[in-house]
């Protein structure tokens, strides 16, 4: 097995593991389990020569990991900035790497427009239920999170758009959470689930449309390899 196939054999382990610990009421397996899962899908993406902004953003979400595994206020503010940061990767990657014509403008724009909704909506629902104190991060948070989804989607294509569109459900089930609104039976496996589809997408996403951008470089290097072998004078022979 591959270094590569084996990292996401590892991942994949990972991630199996810290769900059945949260199905189950497993409190320690998670603890265990949960800090090795963006340092692992990290590394696989490390060695497909994923871009720096990717693997940075990754990296902040396994911080935001290991913060939230504290209840303490002050863990959840600096997990929430940990996460912040990686958006904010997510945002320079979908920039620099993005294609403008991912996505046609008329779908752009009623995207723009169903993220924007989903917005305010969510912010003024959740307003009144926050604690007074993290009304305002919450909602900064929100914003920059919403700004990550929507570039996702008509920067990098289809899996990417649904890594982020996951991802802004699964932290809106967290503020659900935070905001005591009824939750749903094992609201912690449902949060982690869609984090790590979110998670998994992004990178799968990026790495797809990457590669696919290079695959034409390189047939084209190739044919031109080929053309000049042809053009060539061959040995005569003696």
């Amino acid at each position: 097995m591959t270094p590569s196939r084996l990292l996401l054999a590892a991942f994949g382990l990972a991630c199996a593991v810290d769900l059945v610990c949260l199905a189950t009421g497993a409190d320690a397996g998670h603890t265990v389990a949960k800090p090795l899962l963006m340092p692992l899908l990290a590394l696989w993406a490390a060695l497909r020569k994923a871009p720096r902004p990717l693997l940075a953003a990754l990296l902040f979400g396994w911080g935001g990991d290991v913060l939230l595994l504290s209840d303490a206020e002050p863990a959840f503010l600096a997990g929430m900035a940990s996460f912040a940061a990686g958006h904010v990767c997510y945002l320079v990657l979908f920039t620099t790497y993005g294609s403008r014509g991912a996505v046609p403008r008329a779908r752009a724009g009623v995207l723009a427009l169903g993220y924007a909704a989903a917005l305010v909506t969510t912010v003024a629902l959740l307003w009144p239920d926050l604690p007074a104190d993290l009304r305002i991060p919450v909602t900064g948070y929100s914003l920059l999170l919403t700004a990550m989804a929507y570039r996702s989607g008509i920067r990098l294509g289809l899996f990417a758009g649904l890594g982020g569109a996951l991802f802004l459900l699964s932290d809106t089930l967290i503020a659900t959470g935070v905001a005591e609104w009824p939750q749903l039976p094992a609201p912690d496996f449902w949060i982690m689930l869609t984090y790590l589809a979110a998670q998994t997408l992004l990178t799968v996403g990026t790495l797809g449309a990457l590669d696919a951008r290079r695959a034409p470089a390189a047939t084209y290097g190739e044919m031109r390899a080929a053309v000049r072998s042809r053009r060539s004078p061959r040995p005569s022979s003696s």
